[in-house]
């Protein structure tokens, strides 16, 4: 087995409040995102866990939980814990991603990325390559990624952040895209639409334009 370095599994977690909920009295939605809330934070103390809201740049969903961690079952556990709460049998969870951190095959790529703490937005998509891309010679697709690479450094204000899923999930990358301002996000992509490697992207939506904020607000959001 080659010797690659390999990081924590990550799981990208999207949800959805049933309508019903809404209806419901004031004293027992606040209970039950409290409830809610408690278990996240608990589950949240190591700093694994991050909650992001969706509220406003998604219609198919209210917010996110990403999560982090060095064993799969540890995501079991957590959905488990979340669907016994009140508010969890009021949720759809309309999209999920599982993947893990790995170096990237490709010289100067970078390493395992670690989330920093300090960015307001996260922009994730899954992604597949094309077939053909993986028949060229490693050292075609070298050159066409240090264009990649090259667009992707004139952006330090955008944090990039590559996981795989190959046969964990349906896609094979998830991508999670730190920045403060989504303008630069925009223009990073629209730059790296023009580089050869782009012509070999078969699907990359869909999008999710999240914001980070405490458990507690993504539910006030929601109503």
């Amino acid at each position: 087995m080659p010797n690659i370095e390999y990081g924590d599994f990550v799981k990208f977690d999207f949800f959805r409040v049933l309508p019903w909920w809404r209806q419901l009295p004031e004293d027992e939605r606040e209970t039950s995102k409290e409830e809610f809330a408690a278990v996240v934070e608990e589950l949240a103390g190591d700093g694994r866990l991050r909650t992001y809201s969706t509220v406003g740049t998604r219609a198919d969903c209210d917010f996110m939980l990403f999560q982090r961690a060095p064993d799969v079952g540890v995501f079991h556990e957590t959905s488990a814990r979340l669907n016994r709460t009140v508010l969890g049998r009021h949720l759809e969870q309309t999209y999920s991603y599982l993947s893990v951190r790995r170096k990237t095959q490709y010289k100067h790529g970078g390493g395992v990325p670690e989330l920093k703490d300090d960015y307001r937005y996260c922009i994730v998509y899954p992604m597949v390559k094309k077939r053909e891309w993986y028949s060229l010679p490693l050292e075609q697709r070298q050159q066409m990624m240090n264009d990649h690479f090259r667009v992707g450094h004139k952006y330090p204000m955008v944090r990039i952040n590559t996981t795989y899923a190959f046969g964990l999930d349906d896609p094979e990358f998830v991508l999670a895209f730190e920045v403060d301002n989504p303008s630069d996000f925009v223009s990073l992509v629209m730059e790296l639409r023009e580089v050869p490697a782009a012509q070999y992207t078969q699907t990359e939506t869909p999008i999710f334009t999240t914001i980070r904020m405490p458990v507690q607000d993504c539910l006030d959001a929601i109503g």
